[in-house]
């Protein structure tokens, strides 16, 4: 399967926002990241065969750091947005 462009906006939420950060800078630009009240704000292009695939993957390895950590994410590619909440799929809709 080739693999597609996909426009990642997420809402990172933890308890330990030292430990998160740098595993985030190391998977996207730093430029994209910015800290809110409940963690990061990530807006980044990846690259990968599924939303699903590349959403379950971010999760797992913030999750490997901070079990508690929560993830709610669009990703857009050829004009559908996908939604997910930690790693369930939340629906899809024309972008």
């Amino acid at each position: 399967m080739t693999k597609k462009r996909f426009t990642l906006v997420a809402r990172v939420s933890t308890d330990n926002r030292q430990a998160i950060k740098p595993i985030l800078e190391k998977l996207v630009a730093k430029r994209s990241i910015t800290s809110t009240d409940e963690g990061f704000l990530v807006k980044a292009t990846m690259y990968g065969e599924r939303a699903r695939e590349l959403n379950r993957s971010l999760l797992s390895v913030l999750r490997r750091v901070e079990r508690k950590t929560r993830l709610r994410s669009e990703w857009k590619s050829m004009g559908i947005t996908e939604c997910f909440f930690d790693y369930v799929p939340k629906g899809s809709r024309k972008a």
